[in-house]
């Protein structure tokens, strides 16, 4: 049966999905609950494109690169060892990147 994505969506009957009558009151409560979102906290989230950045700082935590990992030679990424596959110019190469 073919499904119309762009049809407007009418909202699931709480009787039809719950067969006892005493689940009803923790169902209804529970639907009441997750729609209690507050839009302006939302939105305070997201970042815009073009937005002016410049007050913000970025903290990061910058850990060492451990005894059985290693830095691809051609993306730069930190792998496991288990993952070099060849190595060029002197340096490991990952299994992508020699694929």
């Amino acid at each position: 049966m073919a499904t119309d994505y762009d049809a407007p969506r009418r909202g699931v009957d709480v009787l039809d999905t719950v067969d006892d009558v005493s689940t009803l009151g923790r169902v209804t409560r529970d639907r009441s609950r997750s729609s209690d979102v507050d839009a302006p906290e939302v939105a305070d989230a997201v970042d815009l494109p073009g937005a002016d950045l410049s007050g913000e700082e970025l903290v990061v935590v910058v850990e060492p690169m451990r005894t059985d990992e290693f830095r691809c030679g051609s993306c730069f990424l930190v792998q496991s060892r288990h993952l070099v596959a060849d190595e060029r110019r002197g340096a490991p190469i990952c299994r992508d990147c020699a694929a």
